[in-house]
């Protein structure tokens, strides 16, 4: 969503007042305009968008003192940054502040400093034009009003940190907005979109920028007003009725997320039940329940999970000299990967022999604008650079072709056989294979160091990472084009070499195949679905073989039982007629492993609760095959397995991805209970010679 936000806003000259061109102090510019309203605008120093530091805090409080010994007839704080307000906390500073006393002070002091804001005595209005998130969020929380441009958005992500918010949002969402959708937002870390977030009543006033003059003057002429509490606010005062929707938040929460593995949701719930109609005893316990959550592990590692997402974003930073993208194949994963680099600002023409399939990926492009939050402008500029092409001839302009043709190597051979003569000598050529060789695939083609893979994970918008798989000829300065457009349209690249199933699939295959042993064993569906979703998986190898879509599940093993030269568990015979012969392929045919309603699988009452073993079998061939990918140097190193994992499949955020959870767990002690398994159920468990070198002291 922020892409085609930020490109409009480029093209629009901010209202910035009086403050833009002065100099910076503590990463805020101070000005006053002949109306006497101050300007203060937040400009942290260096490139990207702002964030909350103990520096940035600092120094509105000394703009604050400043404002108190001469006051303005308002105060209006912005940020100097087409990126947005502020994307929360400085998470340097939140690594510091391992030790809970210390931790307690420091936060002490920031709600002192939004405290005074708070307290100022003329009207404070804040105005944001793209994300303002976290603590960014929570200084506009503690302005009297707030003016949301077009494209803005609120929310506090803080639980994908393990964490809740610790300056204030608290107690300032629900009493800004209704309590129950305040802890909605909180416990979810969604955000809450300009539409939205004036229905909800985060935002005051919803305006284009070249209204926000005066939309301030208004503002700042009517002074405060008292929010009116909803019946919901009312009901939340007394303690029963808390009570019962502490209750129904703790259920849901526990749906996604054990207290176990993620404790900041049930803090949260915690303090809101206790304490939501008392102020300074929310304050306080925020602040106690934030420090202690910092020093857990489930926050030290997704801390860490934030550092390797930069580590791949970093991948995908600088120009990729890609205009124009030209996708061949209107199926489901080339519609959505047209859409998405459409709406990314990309020129797209996308070619499919079948008109049909060219109208629904339309279809599917507004669907994805909606889903996205795009306005109706930006909507309309995605479809318009999205070309229905039938004839192809997009081909001969684009800068990248990307081919999402059927998994079949000779499907995809006529395809190049047809592409590759349209192109431009310059143009490089990407397949979304999921686990064909590209050496093979590469073998018939003109300019085979043109070529290498762009590997997107289903469904396209809602999945960060995309494998930019290299093979033996492929240009370095190819892959290097086609990480930086994984950047340009907003995914986190993983350049991979070419190997049987890459990195994600060559990992998730054993696992998604011994779910299949074991309902072959007899062990229940439900029941192998829960150990995996208590290990920490989002889904379980049931469920996922089912959204996947069994066909596709079925191709990737067969493929990587014909290349791989280690030994996997053979596909049971019921499961290839269930695919081959019944068409029962999942989710999207309405049955599979399981039966599908209304988008969920239909599980059979309560899991029984699994075994340690249970467990083991699935999860430790994971660990296994990435080892095996970093002795044969699929993968950079540790810390890129371990992204990829995570943001590709999912694996547990908590245990900070498959190599890191194994060291948690001791190399010795897995590589011993692999050895177990493999003397009781097979050769598939042996563990691979690669983690020899990852003793226990290696790094």
């Amino acid at each position: 969503m922020t892409g085609p936000v930020l490109r409009h806003l480029g093209e629009t000259k901010l209202d910035l007042g009086p403050a833009r061109e002065a100099p910076r102090d503590k990463g805020w510019r101070a000005g006053r305009d002949d109306d006497g309203i101050a300007w203060l605008l937040l400009d942290v120093a260096g490139d990207g968008p702002n964030t909350v530091s103990e520096e940035v805090l600092a120094g509105l409080s000394e703009q604050i003192e400043r404002l108190k010994a001469d006051p303005p007839a308002a105060l209006v704080l912005r940020s100097a940054k087409t990126e947005g307000f502020a994307v929360g906390a400085d998470i340097g500073m939140l690594e510091k502040m391992t030790d809970p006393e210390t931790a307690e002070q420091k936060l002490r002091q920031g709600h002192e400093v939004l405290d005074a804001l708070e307290a100022l005595s003329f009207p404070t209005i804040a105005v944001s034009h793209g994300p303002a998130l976290g603590g960014g969020f929570e200084i506009i929380l503690a302005c009297d009003r707030c003016i949301a441009v077009d494209g803005a958005s609120f929310g506090f992500p803080e639980v994908n940190l393990g964490l809740h918010p610790g300056l204030g949002g608290t107690f300032r969402l629900p009493e800004r907005i209704d309590a129950t959708e305040a802890m909605t937002l909180m416990l979810t870390g969604k955000t809450a979109h300009t539409k939205k977030a004036r229905k909800l009543g985060i935002a005051d006033v919803v305006t284009q920028e070249r209204h926000v003059g005066a939309a301030v003057r208004d503002l700042a002429h009517k002074g405060d007003t008292e929010r009116d509490r909803s019946l919901t606010d009312r009901a939340m005062a007394l303690a029963p009725a808390r009570a019962y929707a502490a209750r129904q938040m703790r259920s849901r929460t526990a749906q996604k997320a054990s207290k176990e593995h993620y404790p900041a949701p049930y803090a949260l719930i915690d303090l809101w039940e206790e304490h939501h109609d008392d102020r300074t005893a929310m304050q306080q316990g925020e602040i106690r329940s934030f420090a202690r959550l910092l020093a857990t592990d489930t926050a030290q590692e997704l801390i860490r999970v934030f550092h390797l997402r930069g580590k791949l974003k970093d991948q995908g930073d600088g120009e990729d000299g890609v205009a124009h993208v030209h996708v061949a194949g209107a199926g489901a994963m080339g519609a959505e990967i047209a859409a998405w680099a459409a709406l990314k600002g990309k020129r797209v023409s996308l070619f499919d022999p079948d008109i049909e399939a060219l109208g629904q990926a339309v279809r599917q492009a507004q669907e994805i604008c909606d889903d996205a939050h795009c306005s109706a402008l930006e909507t309309r500029d995605t479809l318009d650079r999205m070309m229905p092409d039938p004839d192809n001839t997009g081909a001969a302009e684009a800068d990248l072709v990307i081919e999402a043709g059927p998994e079949a190597p000779e499907i995809k051979g006529k395809i190049y056989a047809d592409l590759e003569p349209r192109m431009k000598s310059t143009a490089t050529l990407a397949t979304n294979t999921s686990s064909l060789s590209l050496d093979k695939l590469a073998e018939g083609l003109r300019r085979p160091k043109r070529f290498a893979g762009l590997h997107f994970f289903n469904p396209v918008p809602k999945m960060p990472l995309v494998e930019v798989v290299r093979h033996a000829e492929t240009y370095g300065t190819v892959s290097d084009q086609l990480a930086r457009f994984c950047g340009a349209i907003g995914k986190l690249p993983a350049r991979v070499a070419n190997y049987p199933g890459f990195l994600v699939n060559r990992a998730l295959t054993p696992y998604l195949l011994e779910a299949l042993v074991l309902v072959d064993e007899g062990v229940p569906k439900e029941t192998i679905d829960r150990a995996a979703e208590d290990f920490g998986m989002p889904t379980g190898p049931v469920e996922l073989a089912d959204y996947v879509g069994l066909d596709i599940c079925l191709h990737v093993a067969d493929s990587l039982k014909a290349d791989l030269d280690r030994a996997l568990a053979d596909v049971p015979g019921w499961f290839r007629e269930k695919v081959e012969d019944e068409g029962e392929v999942g989710k999207k045919s309405g049955k599979g492993l399981y039966i599908w309603e209304d988008g969920e699988a239909q599980k059979n009452g309560e899991a029984a609760e699994p075994e340690a073993e249970l467990t083991d079998r699935l999860i430790l061939p994971m660990l296994d095959a990435c080892v095996e990918c970093l002795r044969r140097e699929v993968v950079q190193d540790a810390d890129h397995a371990d992204a990829a994992m995570i943001f590709g499949a999912g694996f547990a955020p908590f245990r900070g991805g498959p190599m890191r959870h194994a060291r948690a767990r001791g190399i010795e002690t897995v590589t011993k209970r692999l050895s177990e398994l493999e003397d009781k159920h097979g050769a598939r468990f042996a563990p691979d010679v690669g983690w020899t070198d990852l003793g226990p002291h290696a790094e």
